[in-house]
């Protein structure tokens, strides 16, 4: 009987393969996969150009935007001689006292407690008749809903001179004048853009919620009150930031309607502070006030931001 004979590497039970020297790949390989590597390398080129351009965009955007802040900051800081110096002078003392003169040369703490109190019940109002007057538009079955609804964005188109004087004769009329009350009593009556706000954000409350407190017992105004309210919270910080600026910085409206210096807001009183006899043209002490009157816009908004930003998009998707 015949014998095959093994190899070496079975006999020593060595199993593992003989390792030579790997090949060079050929000279046109290489050459071959570059052409593929170049729109590859282009578009990366391309992105990191784009990446750089916006950035510059940006930084011009906040430049030009943040610089005028700086400027008010600045010039609250220096004294009177220091503002008119050109070239403008970047490095001072800071004349701290300038905000001190500011609260005590002005009655501004009771421009400060007007305009606390006319924000504070505009935004009351404000979200209470939206939010309620939303509510029957977005879950209530009536006829001629729709039409109504339509004939409320289209009051958005007004301009607000339009209903000026009729408005101004009512309040004459009434007594109203040199009072609060032309500036509070209007947001008790609703807006259309926040009515709209609120509706699209409840249509996409699931109806199901509404079912089962009905089922329950729970009236209109109890479904209104303790479920859609609660469950509201950015479309309600949306609205409150955009009132609180509105109210806050509202100039128009307490120039017509207020007489009487001490009850003018910080909006009024900033135009004529400058004017002030006691004070005279002084630009260090109204950017102090100035500075002083922007704060609370910015509290409000930076507190409110994460809703603020939810309420916008949640709003805007539902249908």
């Amino acid at each position: 009987m015949s014998t095959v004979e093994r190899p070496a590497a079975d006999r020593t039970g060595d199993s593992s393969p003989t390792v030579g020297p790997v090949p060079a790949p050929p000279a046109g390989a290489a050459r071959a996969g570059r052409p593929q590597d170049r729109p590859r390398r282009r578009r990366h080129r391309r992105g990191r150009v784009a990446a750089w351009v916006r950035v510059i965009i940006l930084s011009v955007g906040c430049f030009t935007v943040l610089m005028p802040v700086v400027w008010m900051v600045l010039t609250s800081l220096k004294t009177a001689d220091q503002v008119l110096v050109m070239p403008p002078v970047w490095f001072f003392t800071p004349q701290w006292h300038n905000y001190v003169d500011v609260l005590t040369l002005v009655p501004f703490q009771r421009y400060i407690l007007n305009t606390a109190t006319i924000v504070g019940l505009v935004v009351l109002g404000t979200l209470l008749s939206c939010s309620f007057c939303a509510y029957g538009f977005a879950r209530l079955r009536a006829p001629g809903k729709k039409v109504i609804f339509a004939v409320l964005m289209g009051t958005l188109m007004l301009p607000s001179t339009v209903t000026l004087v009729p408005t101004y004769i009512v309040f004459n009329n009434l007594g109203w004048l040199n009072t609060f009350k032309p500036l509070i009593l209007p947001a008790f009556f609703g807006s259309a853009f926040f009515i709209f706000l609120f509706r699209q954000f409840f249509l996409g409350i699931p109806r199901e919620l509404e079912e089962a407190a009905r089922i329950d017992g729970a009236s209109y105004f109890r479904i209104w009150w303790s479920l859609f309210l609660p469950l509201s919270w950015p479309v309600i910080a949306t609205v409150t930031v955009f009132t609180f600026v509105g109210a806050y910085n509202d100039f128009f409206g307490p120039v017509i309607y207020l007489s009487d210096e001490s009850k003018y807001t910080i909006a009024v009183a900033l135009s004529y502070f400058s004017g002030s006899p006691r004070i005279g043209p002084q630009m260090h002490l109204t950017m102090a006030a100035t500075t002083i009157a922007a704060l609370p816009s910015v509290i409000v908004f930076l507190l409110a931001q994460r809703y603020f930003i939810r309420g916008i998009a949640v709003s805007g998707i539902n249908k």
